[in-house]
């Protein structure tokens, strides 16, 4: 989903600094997997299905546009069962908005979190004593 665009973002006497799109979603999947109430990124719908992707893989499940000095993300998110999902999708824009702009030095113009399935918790085998 992210695109290995390098965008400039500024330029000093010494020369430019470039961001990666991609730098900018692994900060975006890690501040958002941060947040209590997120299971996981997920890599978009295939047959209907949620897939979860694991912590190496925070890339994915993020599409970012990275201009000369703004940003935009849309974070594609499973959040666990049993939350509040508008308050976790707040605290993860808060998060998100927060983390880039802190250290990339970028102003996110817009978070957008679409939420793509919901974990269970998986339950828990009973010890049975002989």
């Amino acid at each position: 989903m992210v695109e290995s665009k390098i965008e400039e973002t500024s330029r000093t006497p010494l020369g430019a600094v470039r961001i990666a799109n991609e730098v900018v979603a692994v900060i975006a999947g890690l501040a958002a997997t941060e947040v209590k109430g997120i299971a996981g990124m997920s890599g978009g719908i295939a047959g209907g299905i949620a897939e979860m992707l694991g912590r190496r893989n925070l890339a994915r499940g993020i599409k970012v546009e990275v201009g000369e000095r703004e940003a935009a993300v849309d974070l594609f998110v499973i959040v666990e069962y049993g939350v509040r999902i508008p308050d976790v999708a707040v605290q993860v824009q808060e998060n998100v908005k927060e983390a880039i702009e802190s250290m990339t030095g970028l102003a996110v113009v817009e978070v957008n979190v679409h939420v793509q399935g919901v974990s269970f918790p998986e339950p828990q085998e009973e010890q049975r004593v002989k």
